[in-house]
């Protein structure tokens, strides 16, 4: 993700987390998520909390599609307990899946060590013209993940937005 603000666009970050959600936590994941985005140049239009209720989750990513984000990070509900509910709310939303992406976010998430990342059930896919990336919730998966989509991002972005050959 190493061009201009201008070429990447819009960015918006959805955290999954119902301790965040309901006031008993802190958000830890959503300004690390941001300051990645931003080294990488993009313009984080801001972060959303939700809980991992799926329509919530489902309304999020809507909103974010429907506004115009470029792309949409969600973090957290990935995994396999009964409340990880964000690749269920993602499904209903994406249009065209790649699932190359998440399976590059597992395996190098299992790499460095971030077993969250590496059970995830995370999607990566575009709905509209939005890619739309699930991380898992530890701070190593999203390191990870945002150091693997580094290379990945920019090329999808460029597809569908239709300047690749611009």
């Amino acid at each position: 993700m190493e061009r201009s603000a201008q070429r990447l666009g819009r960015a918006l970050v959805v955290i999954v987390d119902d301790r965040v959600a309901h006031g008993e936590h802190d958000d830890t994941a959503g300004p690390l998520v941001t300051e990645l985005l931003e080294e990488a140049g993009f313009i984080v239009d801001g972060v959303v909390v939700v809980s991992s209720d799926t329509a919530a989750i489902r309304n999020a990513l809507n909103t974010a599609v429907i506004g115009g984000a470029d792309l949409v990070i969600t973090v957290g509900g990935t995994g396999v307990s009964p409340r990880d509910n964000t690749p269920d709310a993602t499904t209903g939303v994406l249009d065209r899946p790649i699932p190359g992406i998440g399976e590059a976010l597992r395996a190098s998430g299992l790499a460095a060590g971030a077993v969250d990342a590496g059970i995830s059930r995370g999607l990566v896919g575009i709905s509209g013209s939005t890619l739309v990336v699930n991380l898992a919730g530890s701070r190593a998966a999203v390191r990870d993940g945002m150091a693997t989509l580094s290379a990945l991002v920019p090329h999808v972005i460029e597809q569908i937005s239709g300047l690749e050959g611009a």
